[in-house]
């Protein structure tokens, strides 16, 4: 039986993907230091002889080298998630020092597989949509994608020059029951306090892709199961994407508003916040080869998402 690490694991894609591991008959070694996830969404398997819990810091050399201890395999999944609000440095510290921490240790334990929870962010405000993986030149607008970015030119540097094999997906908004960040978070949270106006960040035309936690986690073990050597990476996503106000009519409708009144803030150039990018969608059809492909539209991973979201905010 193989044991295999992830960090980040007590997260909102973390502990999904330690679940389906554990499911494979997996034993999982979970590196985490809870600063955003939880052992309420590892509830289910928790009690689980296949799970072993390690608090403790991707930054930490001892708690990365005690997590690794005859691991085959690293899903690095553990970062700093906040895109709009982060600081630099924190950006830095959590991604890529922390990357660099992992690889390291890896390194000197012979470990030499690893898959990366990367973001679409690395693309920056792309010219081409659906954004194919070769897209170039990638141009983040933000500190999370640069930091992304750069733990992605780090795994490749490792696989190339100490024979690792490395994954890197490029994940588009996902979505699911345990988000406790993002846009139909904030707009039901908004809505609870006030039901009659929703503050929308940016113009509403902010238009991106969606993808259900389900078929995320499917796509990344897919991506795993078909590993080579060196370096590679794919795009995870829906087959369509959602403009912002379109997902405000789909919160309000679940919620069983009616005339609600949409204030607009305009944001940046129409964006959310600086580093918003405006536009994301990414083509699917490399990973799609591999024989995968979404069940749910970004549409219906929204709905779903604002469903169960709403049965306890």
């Amino acid at each position: 039986m193989s044991r295999v690490l992830v960090t980040g694991g007590a997260g909102f894609i973390g502990s999904y993907l330690v679940e389906a591991l554990i499911n494979l008959g997996y034993e999982v070694v979970v590196l985490d230091n809870f600063s955003s996830g939880s052992l309420d969404n590892l509830s289910r398997v928790l009690n689980c002889e296949l799970l072993k819990i390690v608090k403790g810091d991707i930054r930490d050399i001892e708690a990365v080298s005690k997590s690794l201890k005859e691991c085959k395999v690293v899903f690095h999944f553990a970062a700093n998630p906040e895109v709009r609000l982060g600081v630099p440095k924190e950006h830095y510290e959590h991604n890529l020092k922390g990357t660099f921490t992992i690889l390291e240790e890896m390194r000197k334990k012979d470990v030499r597989d690893i898959v990366f929870a990367s973001s679409s962010t690395v693309y920056g405000d792309a010219e081409v949509l659906p954004t194919p993986e070769d897209y170039a030149p990638l141009k983040p607008i933000s500190v999370y994608g640069a930091s992304k970015l750069g733990c992605e030119a780090l795994i490749s540097s490792y696989a190339y020059t100490y024979g690792f094999r490395g994954v890197a997906l490029r994940y588009a908004n996902v979505v699911g029951p345990r988000s406790r960040r993002g846009v139909i978070y904030d707009f039901i949270k908004k809505l609870r306090v006030n039901p009659r106006e929703l503050e929308i960040l940016g113009d509403g035309t902010q238009t991106k892709s969606y993808i259900w936690i389900d078929d995320a986690i499917e796509a990344t073990l897919v991506a795993w199961k078909n590993m080579k050597k060196g370096f590679d990476a794919f795009n995870v996503g829906s087959v369509d994407a959602i403009s912002v106000k379109e997902i405000a009519d789909i919160v309000v409708e679940v919620l069983g508003l009616q005339n609600v009144k949409y204030r607009f803030t305009g944001g940046v150039e129409g964006r959310g916040w600086p580093g918003d990018v405006k536009y994301m969608h990414l083509d699917i059809s490399k990973i799609q080869r591999l024989g995968w492909t979404p069940r749910y539209t970004s549409r219906e991973a929204v709905r779903m998402t604002a469903e169960k979201l709403a049965s306890f905010l």
